[in-house]
């Protein structure tokens, strides 16, 4: 494993755990799109349907047995322990207009036409534009808190190190992954608004908000 992935999985792992001490701490899942966690649960479910079906490493189990189980964790807080706090009059963004064409493109455009193949197409796919709503609440909203705009940060940190993943993996095996990479790249250009905001607000000790 080469750093780049490595370090990407940490910042993974990270974005997760600050979303969940956030919900927990505060008792309350304001600014947090319940739809967006909605879709990661959706990517992750898709993903590692392998579990069920092949063992790489115990370090791969594991993250994946957290991912689930986290994204879950993250849905139960949001949709029963506090769903007093959850804004859904906010979080309105229209989730079939990333489901339908994700679905069909993966249908289309894989590398085996298989179940579990088609799938963790699906899932590349929806992982790259599942953040969406959440930005989407921001701009409706005009702010974010500190704590929610760390965890975007993470998450999208984790993505563009996954990305010298990839460089990486081209150039000492000789692997390449055209879905994956292009995914990769749609979903950090998507970031990109906000790492701009974090670095020039957030880390100022200034409040983020993105443009209506």
């Amino acid at each position: 494993m080469n750093i780049f992935r490595l370090t990407g999985d940490l910042s993974h792992l990270a974005a997760i755990i600050i979303l969940l001490l956030k919900i927990w701490k505060t008792r309350s899942c304001a600014g947090i799109s319940g739809k967006s966690q909605i879709l990661f649960a959706t990517v992750f479910t898709t993903r590692y349907l392998d579990l069920l079906t092949s063992f790489i490493s115990l370090y791969n189990t594991t993250m994946k047995v957290i991912y689930i189980g986290a994204a879950y964790a993250t849905l139960y807080l949001i949709y029963m322990k506090f769903k007093a706090t959850y804004d859904g009059n906010h979080d309105s963004f229209r989730v079939e207009f990333l489901l339908v064409p994700v679905g069909g493109l993966s249908f289309l455009v894989n590398h085996d036409f298989s179940p579990l193949e088609i799938l963790w197409t699906f899932s590349i796919y929806l992982e790259s534009v599942a953040i969406l709503p959440q930005l989407f609440m921001i701009s409706k909203t005009g702010e974010a808190e500190t704590i929610t705009t760390h965890y975007l940060f993470f998450l999208g940190l984790y993505r563009s190190l996954y990305l010298f993943n990839w460089i990486w993996r081209f150039y000492s095996e000789g692997f390449f992954d055209m879905i994956a990479i292009v995914a990769g790249i749609v979903q950090t250009i998507l970031y990109c608004d906000f790492f701009y905001l974090y670095i020039t607000k957030v880390l100022k000790g200034k409040k983020l908000s993105l443009p209506a």
